[in-house]
């Protein structure tokens, strides 16, 4: 069990121009997640805190196959998005890059500013009223991804010779 986390919204499909916007491509992450969800949230980059996590309708992270939309989401500190779905190339970007997302189709009985705790293993979200939101469980592969950090560090991780 994770958390507590606190509760970011946003509504259904947040493509990942939203994520990262096509102005700062050309920066490096440390430059394209300061605007991250500026269109949708000017507050969020700069009010979330490692640890947080973002609740959003269906079909999250649609659009373009830009790595740089989870990686923003990563380098903000997100511990996990809970979503009704994502849009597919995010959903394994989200994954090599050793972001949690959870698939959750009650999402929406989260609010703004709540506080929940995440069972990874269950996987399952603990909303605030104590009410356990099912989701849709997660592979052992793409589990050990978000523990090692992402798929390049599990792969360090693996292949580092033994001590």
């Amino acid at each position: 069990m994770t958390g507590p986390h606190r509760v970011w919204q946003v509504g259904a499909d947040v493509d990942t121009d939203a994520l990262a916007p096509g102005a700062y491509m050309k920066l490096g992450i440390e430059g394209i997640a300061p605007h991250c969800l500026e269109a949708l949230r000017p507050d969020f980059a700069r009010a979330v805190r490692p640890g947080d996590v973002l609740v959003a309708g269906p079909n999250f992270g649609i659009g373009s196959s830009r790595e740089q939309a989870a990686g923003a989401l990563v380098h903000l500190g997100l511990a996990a998005v809970i979503a009704p779905s994502y849009g597919g190339l995010f959903f394994r970007n989200a994954f090599n890059l050793g972001l949690l997302l959870l698939t959750c189709s009650e999402a929406q009985a989260l609010h703004e500013g709540d506080t929940v705790a995440i069972d990874p293993a269950g996987p399952a979200v603990v909303a605030p009223d104590g009410r356990l939101l099912a989701c849709d469980p997660v592979p052992d592969f793409l589990l050990a991804m978000v523990r090692a950090g992402g798929l390049f560090r599990l792969l360090q991780q693996r292949l580092a010779p033994n001590p």
